[in-house]
């Protein structure tokens, strides 16, 4: 539960085993690498590709893993709704099971409860019902960088600051779902927790970016803890935020089940809390009873040592609960913040509200 696959993938780990789980996973990566190369072909003949009838937003990435992409469709699309635009939102639905909704579509909720959700894998039916049942306007695509048959028209590309090229192999020996090459697809490119890295690592990212895709608009973001949220049940509005100031250099405790915990502990951290322990599930975790059971045991050993346990906003809505055992539980709210490039995401949004005025 707690294992790290990222010290082998990252060649941190140099032993004998480490040696020969990359050489098998590279192995294993060549046919992932023959399929992706089909299929990208095939959509760039315009095969299967599909047109909703009214602008369509994506915003993806290269890799596997939290890139931070829900504060930037939260951006988007709290800043289309201010435009006075029926936006929408389509996604997978990647890891709900017979549920409803996942942990992501959960957290949107919370976070945009007047922007409607509709998960589907095929998200050209998804995007049908935005259009011809909710009359949206726009619709957002989250996670479409590789899901081609819908047209867009922005193609939004995130790449994480802390991890941006999944170790430079594909699935299964590194992290890219498709080779760099795919950024040349892109029209902008978001680098997330940009403040999480030295000014020489993004340059140097950028440089690597702008060799592949040499005109690609690149925006500098960081995230930026807004606030701790509790959870309080179904909600018609967004939770309300508790001011963290008042919790620096509190001992607390991490969960979390996400594509990158270590980011989000790093986060916890720069707010000036003291992290004493710290558990990790697989991404999408849907905490089972018995995975409770388990974090209530764990919480049960912590209550001398945190005065809370922290989580992030995508625990919470599958959690469920205000505490952990007698130790309470909140989650730290995060938002985007751009630190450079502002007037370029700004442009290309009000170009694609023009567009959108312009055909009513």
């Amino acid at each position: 539960m707690d294992w790290d696959y990222r010290p082998i993938l990252s060649g941190e780990r140099k032993d004998p085993i480490a040696f020969a789980l990359r050489g098998a996973l590279r192995v294993a990566s060549w046919p992932y690498r023959a399929g992706v190369n089909v299929r990208n072909r095939k959509f760039d003949r315009g095969l299967d590709v599909h047109d909703c009838g009214v602008p369509v937003i994506s915003v993806g990435n290269l890799t596997t893993g939290g890139t931070g992409k829900t504060p930037i469709v939260c951006y988007l699309a709290k800043q289309l709704r201010q435009r006075g635009i029926r936006v929408a939102l389509v996604s997978r639905g990647y890891g709900r099971g017979e549920a409803d909704a996942n942990d992501e579509a959960m957290e949107l909720h919370d976070r945009l409860p007047d922007v409607p959700h509709i998960q589907d894998p095929d998200r050209v039916e998804a995007a049908r019902i935005a259009v011809e049942e909710l009359e949206a306007e726009i619709v957002l695509m989250d996670d479409g960088m590789q899901h081609r048959r819908l047209r867009r028209a922005l193609n939004i590309v995130v790449i994480d600051a802390t991890c941006p090229f999944g170790f430079g192999y594909l699935l299964p020996r590194g992290l890219l779902r498709e080779p760099l090459s795919g950024l040349k697809r892109a029209d902008l490119c978001i680098v997330s927790r940009a403040n999480s890295v030295s000014d020489d690592a993004l340059r140097s990212i950028e440089n690597q970016i702008h060799a592949i895709a040499d005109s690609l608009p690149i925006i500098r973001s960081e995230h930026q803890p807004a606030g701790l949220i509790t959870y309080g049940g179904s909600r018609s509005e967004p939770p309300p935020m508790e001011r963290i100031e008042s919790l620096k250099g509190k001992k607390v405790a991490a969960v979390s089940a996400i594509g990158n915990p270590q980011a989000f502990e790093q986060t916890v951290e720069r707010v000036g809390m003291q992290i004493v322990d710290a558990r990790h599930f697989p991404d999408h975790d849907p905490y089972e009873p018995e995975t409770v059971r388990e974090l209530m045991q764990w919480a049960g050993q912590l209550e001398s040592d945190a005065e809370l346990i922290v989580c992030t906003h995508k625990d919470l809505v599958k959690l469920r609960t205000d505490r952990l055992g007698r130790v309470p539980l909140k989650a730290l709210q995060i938002e985007l913040q751009v630190t450079d490039g502002i007037e370029i995401l700004a442009a290309v949004i009000e170009q694609t509200v023009s567009a959108v005025k312009n055909a009513t």
